[in-house]
């Protein structure tokens, strides 16, 4: 193609050179003159760029020196491509490659190119005619390389076949000179010409006998008439024809072959051969599958039945089966068809692509918790559909769990089992992870999770929060109604921790006879009303059981103080009259200076703190500037010398009243008479008569009150040792009397709770208490001063009655 387009555009070239040749000539027949003269060089093929033709200068007898003047050139013929001149010699150079046998038919002897020359001044036309001579540059070539001849076995010698003719480019002597045959003993090569062409022809000299030898290789070798000789050959393949007595032969009873699972549908598995010594259609071998043949195979295995290509035709798995037998039939085509058998043996080799499978027999999937180390939760089987090394798993288990794999006896089985202790308030459940990990290249693994569920045995007591537990209660409390509420915990679930409360027995019966509990809730009832003054403070125990079996419990103890209430009204101690009024008359001197004492009132209150703080006032007096009152202590003094003018009798009203929220009062009654000095003396004597009397009797109830007082100080001593004795605790009540106070008669508590040390009040508050916020009003805190024992001691034996104030 490439030399056609090159022809072609040399020929594009060689009309307008043809053009511009006729404008030469018009013009050279005009001005000038014609001069003409022909020049003939022969050349060989091929020759190199810018090899020399010849000097037409020289040959055409052109000045040298005037050529560039007269612009010497080729202006003519279409094939001057492969031409130019020298402008500076006037020698004839190829200008490229000439290929004789593209540029001149073959069959031509000659190949001339014809050139004009032209130059100038005068203007001249020359024509040159180049003759390119051919070289053996070119093999014989037969049309194909091998020719099939098929010949009957009763074919008589002396007859003819026609052979492929071989054709050289090159011409005369170098073209086909003649055909040669390879040694044989049956066949000889004859040439006959036709029009100059050679044509070889094939001649059996011998009969042939197909049962020696049913085919003959021969070889024609074509060879040309140059030097060196060139030739070209042709395979002649000579097939001996035979009736139809022999049967297909493959040329293996049995196949065998491997091949892996994963190749791709349509890959060729094997190829199976059979030949048949007859030829025609006698020798023509079909192939097919025995139809005896599963359907299962016949459905992933292909037979080409003409090149007996084994092809896959549905995906292998190694699993389902590791071999195939096909049986595989060759038929020829003769009449009748002779058949033969042979076997395929497909061995699947097995990649790794099948993950482990994990398969739980057993699962426990509840747990007690108090399962020993050792127990079988659950029995775990591992299986791998590949064989060999990628049938090897590995198996493991979730780190950091209470639960390993423990292999079976059996290969691929195992046990998960317990190889700590387990606790369910601390987990619950435990999701472990059974990895199975086969040893193919690359692994595969498998992940099975399990959930175990911890079951709750009663392994956990009740609790409560606090122990001892103390509770803090108003006296004149409503009997009947639950007065506080205590709860327990238990660590454990359902069953096991539902807890019934109940009051021990070993607290002595008073206790059951004034609490209940209630046996589901814990709230606490009084069957009775407490009196502040009558009981101060309690303990007893409380026992939680819960529900398990066998059931758990657990004790507390609890320490109940009574707080006090403003429930009791003050009482008169002095002035009392011999009817139990409060009332009394004093007699003074007149002749008194401001500040004498009077009398002093004296009164009780039975509650403590606010609640037993008294104050005194004058509610009644006749005359205010004579006499004054002392708010605390009740001591009634003269605020002036009394004067003629002043009235010798007079009567005082005094009021005396608690502190407590809603305060409660008594009033006491003091006749004050002014005598004089002589008659008071007197009056003195006979009332001191009398006053023995009256003191005769109140010293009886002092020694009745000191009676129950000590009596209440030995038992109170007796109990605080067995307490202390019995456990330690630091709840204890302390009765302490307030040195400061000089007035009335009242109480003053104080007990400690932890670090902490509380005081019940009275009139006069110890100096660096504090108020605890949200407290009662009459608890007050006091800084933690450590005492000695004999302090204590002190103040555990002070009596829990009114302390009298010296009359």
């Amino acid at each position: 193609m490439s030399a056609l387009r090159r022809m072609g555009r040399e020929k594009q070239r060689g009309w307008s050179g043809h053009l511009w040749l006729v404008f030469q000539l018009c013009l050279m027949l005009i001005f000038g003159r014609e001069a003409t003269a022909e020049l003939r060089y022969s050349i060989p093929e091929e020759m190199r760029e810018g090899a020399s033709v010849g000097n037409v200068a020289k040959d055409l007898g052109l000045d040298k020196s005037s050529l560039m003047d007269r612009r010497l050139r080729v202006v003519s013929g279409s094939k001057d491509a492969y031409f130019d001149v020298n402008p500076d010699n006037g020698a004839l150079q190829v200008r490229k490659k000439i290929d004789r046998e593209e540029m001149c038919q073959s069959s031509t002897t000659t190949c001339p190119i014809e050139l004009k020359i032209l130059v100038e001044n005068p203007l001249e036309v020359h024509y040159v005619i180049i003759e390119i001579t051919d070289v053996n540059d070119h093999s014989p070539v037969f049309s194909e390389d091998e020719q099939s001849i098929e010949i009957a076995e009763q074919t008589s010698p002396g007859t003819r076949f026609e052979l492929h003719a071989a054709r050289d480019l090159d011409a005369g002597v170098n073209s086909i000179r003649t055909y040669i045959l390879s040694s044989n003993d049956h066949f000889d090569i004859e040439t006959s010409q036709n029009d100059g062409d050679k044509r070889p022809l094939l001649v059996l000299k011998k009969p042939l006998d197909r049962e020696q030898q049913n085919k003959h290789l021969l070889c024609v070798t074509a060879v040309d008439g140059g030097k060196p000789p060139r030739s070209g050959t042709l395979n002649i393949s000579i097939t001996v024809l035979d009736i139809n007595d022999n049967r297909p032969q493959f040329s293996q009873d049995t196949y065998q072959i491997e091949i892996y699972e994963n190749v791709t549908i349509g890959t060729v598995v094997t190829r199976v051969s059979a030949v048949d010594p007859d030829e025609g259609t006698n020798g023509e071998i079909k192939y097919s599958l025995s139809k005896t043949l599963a359907r299962k195979v016949q459905d992933i295995f292909q037979l080409d039945n003409l090149s007996g290509k084994i092809t896959l035709k549905k995906p292998l798995d190694y699993e389902d089966s590791d071999m195939y037998r096909l049986d595989v039939q060759a038929s020829d085509k003769g009449s009748p068809p002779l058949t033969s058998r042979c076997r395929v043996i497909v061995k699947i080799k097995d990649i790794n692509d099948n993950a482990p499978e994990i398969e739980v027999t057993s699962l426990s999937k509840t747990v007690p918790e108090d399962s020993k180390p050792g127990t079988v939760i659950s029995l775990i089987s591992v299986s791998d559909k590949d064989s060999g090394v990628n049938g090897k798993i590995i198996s493991s288990l979730t780190e950091n769990v209470p639960f390993e794999l423990k292999p079976s006896y059996k290969e691929n089985t195992y046990s998960v089992v317990t190889k700590g202790f387990l606790d369910r308030e601390q987990v619950t459940y435990y999701e472990i992870s059974v990895k199975a990990t086969d040893c193919g290249e690359p692994p595969l693994s498998t992940v099975r999770n399990l959930i175990i569920h911890i079951s709750d045995v009663n392994d956990n007591r009740p609790h409560f929060s606090e122990s001892p537990l103390k509770f803090y209660l108003l006296e004149n409390n409503i009997a009947g109604k639950s007065i506080f509420s205590l709860s327990a915990k238990d660590n454990d679930v359902n069953e096991n921790a539902v807890i019934l409360y109940n009051i021990a027995r070993g607290g002595g019966p008073d206790i059951l006879s004034f609490l209940n509990i209630n046996s589901e809730t814990g709230d606490i009832v009084a069957l009775k009303s407490f009196d502040f003054e009558a009981v101060k403070t309690f303990q007893f125990q409380v026992v939680a059981t819960d529900s398990g079996t066998p059931s758990l419990s657990s004790n507390v103890t609890v320490h109940v103080f009574i707080l006090d209430q403003n429930d009791n009204a003050p009482v008169i101690l002095y002035p009392v009259s011999s009817n139990g009024s409060a009332e009394g008359v004093e007699e003074i001197p007149r002749n008194v200076h401001a500040g004498h004492l009077v009398t002093k009132v004296r009164a009780y209150d039975a509650d403590i703190g606010y609640n037993g703080w008294l104050l005194f006032s004058l509610q009644e007096v006749s005359d205010h500037s004579l006499f004054g009152l002392d708010r605390y202590t009740g001591q009634i003094r003269t605020l002036r010398s009394f004067t003629e003018t002043d009235e010798a009798e007079h009567k005082l009203l005094i009021l005396v009243k608690d502190n407590g929220n809603v305060s409660l009062s008594a009033t006491a009654t003091v006749m004050v008479k002014v005598v004089e000095p002589k008659e008071a003396f007197a009056a003195s004597d006979v009332q001191s008569a009398a006053k023995d009397d009256e003191d005769s009797d109140v010293t009886f109830y002092l020694m009745i009150t000191l009676g129950a007082v000590s009596l209440l100080f030995v038992i109170s001593i007796i109990v605080l040792i067995a307490m202390q004795c019995s456990k330690s605790t630091d709840y204890t009540s302390k009765y302490l009397q307030e040195p400061n106070y000089d007035g009335t008669l009242c109480h003053s508590i104080q007990y400690r709770s932890g670090d902490k040390r509380y005081m019940l009040v009275g009139p006069r508050m110890s100096i660096g208490s504090t108020i605890v916020p949200g407290s009662h009003a009459n608890t007050l805190v006091l800084p933690d001063r450590r005492r000695t024992s004999e302090e204590v001691r002190h103040e555990q034996a002070f009596p829990l009655c009114a302390q009298l104030c010296s009359l």
